[in-house]
């Protein structure tokens, strides 16, 4: 723990109205883009077909691309899967277009290919996983209310299901906005964002609760601002760590990834940003003081002891 004897002195709680401004913004334009210009939801949720396609050689992605996208399948997904031979294709769906005839149509656009493997994803299977995903969202955040709620007090309560909504909020508007495609791999890394934003916020909430039952003097902000100001390098180090791994399967990890990969991206600078001006700045908001932190002292304790 040696690098949480760093000392900074930034003033966090002094900043926190602008901060307010500029979340408030991003919110509006996240929810704003959410409700009116929708997401692009990949094949997934949509239903499509999957076309798996094996090659002697490894091929050429980009020509496999300009051949789907100048026929009838324009929003295909070409990207490698397992062997550089082997090729994954997503199509959206195609009508009533059955599946012989799509890889047949698939073959005959591209010359060279051997068809593997092909499935149907119906429309009845996206509403399933939309409404799992729906779900298991809910079900997260009432496990983090609980949580917080039993290890600290309500008010902590709030202030983690905020914080995490803001990050949930912000990342998938970034898709929204985007129009980048929306995919189950995407829905993954939310639901990763959610436990990597708890734990930067659980981390700074602790040591509040430390520093308002130990420090007599000063005021909750100023008693606030420094354990942010002590979990500081803790919290740059771990953001820092994870970022690089995640920037790796960002430029590394292949067309599969790439989604998964954005939205782990945001979600950990958005995670960072509200365990400090969203989580603890609503704490402090809804009037956190030091009695309630002060540890039960049970009728009786300590009788023993007594002469």
């Amino acid at each position: 723990m040696a690098g949480e004897h760093k000392e900074f002195n930034f003033d966090f709680m002094g900043h926190v109205r602008p901060a307010v401004a500029v979340t408030t913004l991003l919110v509006l334009i996240s929810v704003g883009a959410s409700l009116f210009k929708g997401f692009n939801f990949g094949v997934d949720f949509t239903g499509g077909t999957l076309v798996e396609l094996g090659y002697k050689s490894e091929p050429n992605l980009n020509e496999i691309r300009e051949a789907l996208h100048a026929s009838e399948f324009k929003n295909a997904m070409v990207q490698r899967f397992g062997t550089p031979t082997d090729v994954l294709v997503r199509l959206p769906p195609t009508g009533d277009q059955k599946a012989s005839a799509v890889s047949h149509r698939v073959i005959e656009l591209l010359p060279g290919a051997e068809l593997r493997r092909i499935e149907f994803v119906g429309p009845q299977v996206g509403d399933e996983l939309a409404e799992s995903g729906v779900l298991a969202l809910l079900f997260a955040l009432g496990g983090i209310f609980i949580y917080v709620m039993l290890r600290f007090t309500w008010k902590f309560s709030v202030g983690a299901i905020v914080a995490t909504m803001h990050d949930v909020v912000i990342t998938i508007g970034y898709f929204a906005v985007t129009g980048r495609e929306f995919d189950l791999t995407v829905l993954a890394a939310v639901l990763a964002v959610l436990g990597y934003s708890l734990n930067d916020t659980v981390v700074v909430f602790d040591r509040v609760r430390e520093n308002l039952r130990k420090m007599r003097k000063g005021t909750v902000k100023e008693i606030v601002n420094a354990a942010l100001n002590q979990t500081l390098s803790r919290t740059l180090m771990t953001s820092g760590e994870t970022m690089l791994a995640v920037l790796a399967l960002l430029f590394f990890g292949g067309e599969l990834l790439h989604g998964f990969s954005i939205a782990l991206v945001i979600g950990i600078l958005v995670g960072t940003y509200s365990s400090i001006y969203v989580a603890t700045a609503t704490v402090v908001w809804l009037g956190i003081n030091r009695q309630e932190m002060m540890p039960v002292v049970k009728e009786g304790a300590g009788a023993d002891e007594r002469p």
